[in-house]
């Protein structure tokens, strides 16, 4: 799918950056920093589920710990 992409200065200069200090067109910089943001964004969401988890089955030994 083809779309257009509209940076500010501030932007694209920072796009230019990324992709210069990664050695890929600025292209290719955009497509590796959506995956790597989607990537991040589902571990993020699966590290706060475990941690809820963890944390309401060992409630009880938490409230001990921490008396």
């Amino acid at each position: 799918m083809a779309m257009t992409l509209r940076l500010n200065d501030e932007q694209e200069r920072a796009l230019a950056m990324l992709a210069e200090a990664q050695g890929v067109s600025k292209h290719e910089a955009i497509v590796r920093a959506i995956s790597e943001a989607a990537a991040r964004s589902v571990r993020d969401e699966r590290v706060r589920a475990l941690s809820q988890d963890g944390r309401t089955r060992y409630a009880s030994l938490l409230d001990r710990l921490a008396q």
